[in-house]
């Protein structure tokens, strides 16, 4: 039986900071209608503070941080389960045990339970106020495995390439871009999932804050779907067997990085890394667990 993922990726412009979810809760309910398994908005969506000057921007944001058992999550987990339907908020700032800030993704089921939490490992410095994460992650969507990257991350493709180790068949990559880089950002998405098979989802706020040009793409890396500027939702069914199909037969018919190593192969060093790939740890792992690395 084919295993498929109905994605609503919502380019959507910023919420300001301190807005009641009712609108909110409205929109995830009209994503829900229309067919979508899981819904999907962009980074920090929940927490703008594009209306503050510069310099009150971090105060703001410091201000507004929450914990992960707070009123909010709890209001976000019952959102996601009156609605019925997986949601992926956007990120919130998250306020950690030791008053770092943290820009936090989360995924929430259908049922409202809260089954990943992601900390960006890689801030924009020295443009944002962030902590960096420590720890990628990956989660069950059901019919398969998603991992999770923010904006910037796309640019370190050790990212992508370890969730894909950990199982990811799709990278979600949540996105605030409101810089010119957006195209190099489609280029990056195009080529992630290209060297790693995966389908990526890379949703950016709409304009005029955002650069919008949210994309989908396929583990060959061909576009499904594109969005202009404006607020715009794409709706997209991802078939996950082509992530085993594009494996097994190769990108193109020709190339399957990830059977690249023979029993036997020597270890390569990585001196970037003072570390080495072991070829006996170099295929992904399965994708019918959840992974936390």
């Amino acid at each position: 039986m084919t295993r498929t993922l109905r994605i609503a990726a919502v380019q959507a412009a910023p919420v300001r900071l301190g807005t009641p979810l009712e609108a909110f809760a409205a929109d995830v309910r009209r994503q829900r209608d229309s067919g979508a398994d899981v819904v999907v908005y962009p980074e920090l969506h929940l927490f703008s503070a594009d209306a503050w000057p510069p310099e009150e921007r971090e105060q703001r944001q410091r201000a507004a941080s929450v914990a992960l058992d707070s009123t909010l999550i709890d209001d976000l987990r019952g959102i996601a389960r009156d609605a019925g339907v997986g949601l992926i908020p956007g990120s919130i700032c998250e306020r950690g045990e030791h008053d770092e800030l943290y820009n936090t993704a989360l995924v929430i089921a259908p049922d409202g339970a809260v089954t990943a939490s992601y900390r960006k490992v890689f801030p924009w410095r020295p443009f944002e106020p962030f902590d960096p994460g420590d720890a990628f992650v990956t989660c069950d969507l059901g019919t398969g495995t998603a991992g999770l990257s923010i904006c910037y991350d796309a640019w370190f493709p050790e990212v992508t390439r370890h969730l894909a180790w950990m199982g990811a068949e799709v990278v979600i990559n949540i996105v605030k871009t409101t810089t010119p880089d957006r195209a190099q950002e489609l280029v990056l998405a195009r080529a992630n999932s290209i060297v790693n098979q995966t389908f990526t989802v890379s949703v950016n706020c709409a304009g005029p804050i955002g650069m919008g040009q949210s994309i989908i793409v396929d583990p060959e890396g061909q576009v499904l779907a594109t969005a202009g500027t404006d607020p715009e939702v794409l709706h997209v069914t991802l078939d996950l067997d082509e992530v085993d199909r594009v494996r097994e037969e190769g990108t193109a018919g020709s190339n399957r990085m990830w059977s690249q190593f023979l029993p036997g192969d020597s270890a390569i060093s990585l001196p970037l890394y003072d570390g080495r790939i072991d070829p006996h740890r170099w295929e992904p792992q399965s994708t019918t667990r959840t992974h936390q690395q």
